[in-house]
This record gives structure tokens, C-alpha cells and sequence, in this order.
């Protein structure tokens, strides 16, 4: 079996924490490379006597978390979610000095992970009529399908995540046609092609990653959907004029908390607000923020860990 060797920069302090968020996201296990488990050798003791003094000059000069994943279908999202929930780790826990949280990636077998995983990732129908199809895969279109091709290179959205699954489900449920639609954090552009596919009019996708923008403008491009979708890389909706009825965000729940009230300015009264990327413990302060910025939660979903909320804006 081939392996992909995760390692994160982190501290002392930051290192259990980091360990746990590696293994709830799929790890098989962990290894933490720390000087401070190294004796002092200006305090010789017993143990330190049986051990070589120049280990410690082998180890990093941070601390480091090591940790190890089968890259299947769902490999590039839980790569996304960590690094999600290690953003989560620093906001919410700011008295802790958690380093860089830099991470790295090894091909325990010297193969081309991105590559590798694309063998595990299938189609398969998120909601009633939308299904998710790799590029390179193929698949025997049913009557009513909706068919989401994608390649989600580098980019965070496969489908294969919970927060993305769950807002795929959302659209589906809540585009009639005709919406003016905006996706803030688009990725892979997954969600922005979806709201598409069930009819919105107009789509305008953004993200603050360049990598991420042209990824989705490819992968809008080869659905065919460059009319109806615009991709633009910026910083939430910070320059942007543009007004919705529908805006979706697949981010983290204090960015979501913080964009709630700005987005006033882009939705209309009446307009609906789709939100995931939300660890179960944020629930109640995305909700609170939420409510304080003037909105109606309609619903609440819940996969796994996660969180997605359809909300809407008041009249």
C-alpha cells in the first residue's frame, strides 16, 4: 500500500493538539520529533549517559508532527480540513503558540500523491439529481442527472468532504432558477458549477487563492458554464459590488462569523445564506453570529464533525 507522510510544524505546546487533529482526519497514527524529549547534556543523569549526544544536533530545530495517510478519494479534502482545523486551532485557542503549522508532504514510496489518489476518487450523486464526476472517470448518465465534472487539482472541493457534500445538498434543495448567486471561497468552483447546473443565472466565484481561482475557472470552463459563471480572485467580498439572492460559503466558522453582518451589503433582503466549513463545537457561534447580523436559520445539518446552516437574511 502506498502512503503519504504528513508533517506539521508546530511547538511544544502545540504538539498533542496537532497529533489529535491529524488523527481525527484520517491518520493511521503519529510521531512527534521534539528537542525537549532530549535530556540536557549539560545535565548528565543516567539516561542521558546511555544515549548518543548527537542525537539531539539530528533533530529539527521546531517541533514536528509526523503523520500518515492512505491518499484514497478523500485524501485532497481531508488535506483541506486540516488545514482548517488548524486555523480553527489557532483562533480559538490564542493563548498557545502553535509555530507555523506549516505542513509538508513525503511520498513514503516515492510516488506522485495527486496522482495517486485520482484512483480512488469516483462518481458518485450528491443530492437527488447533481452527481460529481471526475474528469477522467467514466459514467453512464441517467435520465434527470446533473453531471458536475471535476478536477480538483490542489484546489479544496472534490465533493467527497462532508462540508461540501452538505452544501451541494442545500443548493439543491433551495435553487429555483434565475438566482443571482455568489460563492465566496469557491476551491474547485464545485459549488459555483452546481448553482449553475439547478439554474442559477449568474454566478460569480471567488477566492483569495490563485491557485484555487485557476482551478475553477478551469474546471467551469470545461462544464461548459464560462456564460454563467465569472471566477475572480479576491479577498471574501471586499471589492466587489455585486448583490445575490443566494451567496454560499464553504470556509471556517470565524471567518463565516465575521462575514455574516458585511454581507448585508451583497445579499438581499430575503436572500439566503448557505454556510459550512463549521466544526461541531463553532455550532453555536456561527448560529449566535448568525442571528446577530439579522438572520433566520432554516436549517441545520450535521455529517461527521460538521456543520452546514441555510439561513436567511431578514425582510
Amino acid at each position: 500500500m502506498e502512503w503519504v507522510e504528513i508533517t506539521v510544524h508546530t511547538t511544544t505546546l502545540g504538539a498533542d493538539m496537532v497529533s489529535e487533529a491529524l488523527i481525527q482526519h484520517g491518520s493511521t497514527g503519529t510521531m512527534v520529533e521534539d528537542r525537549a524529549d532530549i535530556p540536557d547534556p549539560t545535565k548528565p543523569n543516567g539516561i542521558w549517559e546511555i544515549i548518543d549526544p548527537n542525537l539531539i544536533n539530528t533533530l529539527p530545530e521546531d517541533v514536528q508532527v509526523h503523520a500518515w495517510f492512505e491518499p484514497d478519494a478523500a485524501f485532497a479534502e481531508r488535506m483541506q480540513a486540516l488545514r482548517m482545523h488548524l486555523d480553527e486551532l489557532k483562533r480559538t485557542v490564542p493563548e498557545f503558540d502553535f509555530g507555523t503549522l506549516a505542513i509538508d508532504t513525503l511520498n513514503v514510496k516515492d510516488e506522485d500523491w495527486s496522482e495517486v489518489w485520482k484512483q480512488f476518487y469516483k462518481p458518485f450523486r450528491a443530492g437527488k439529481s447533481l452527481v460529481v464526476k471526475p474528469t477522467w472517470e467514466p459514467y453512464d448518465k441517467q435520465e434527470g442527472d446533473r453531471i458536475i465534472e471535476i478536477d480538483p487539482g490542489m484546489a479544496f472541493g472534490s465533493g467527497t468532504h462532508e462540508t461540501t457534500g452538505m452544501c451541494l445538498e442545500l443548493l439543491e434543495e433551495v435553487v429555483q432558477g434565475g438566482e443571482h448567486v455568489i460563492d465566496v471561497g469557491t476551491g474547485s468552483g464545485i459549488l459555483a458549477i452546481g448553482a449553475a447546473m439547478l439554474g442559477a443565472k449568474d454566478v460569480l466565484a471567488i477566492d483569495i487563492d490563485p491557485m484555487a481561482v485557476k482551478v475553477a475557472r478551469e474546471n467551469v470552463e470545461h462544464n461548459g458554464l464560462q456564460d454563467t459563471i465569472t471566477t475572480l480572485e479576491g479577498n471574501l467580498l471586499e471589492k466587489v459590488d455585486a448583490q445575490c439572492e443566494l451567496c454560499v460559503a464553504n470556509i471556517i466558522a470565524d471567518v463565516i462569523c465575521m462575514f455574516a453582518a458585511p454581507l448585508n451589503d451583497h445579499i438581499v433582503p430575503g436572500g439566503l445564506f448557505i454556510c459550512s466549513g463549521i466544526i461541531k463545537e463553532r455550532e453555536q457561534d456561527v448560529h449566535d453570529a448568525l442571528i446577530a447580523a439579522g438572520y433566520t436559520i432554516l436549517k441545520v445539518c450535521h455529517k461527521g464533525e460538521w456543520v452546514a446552516m441555510l439561513a436567511r437574511r431578514h425582510a
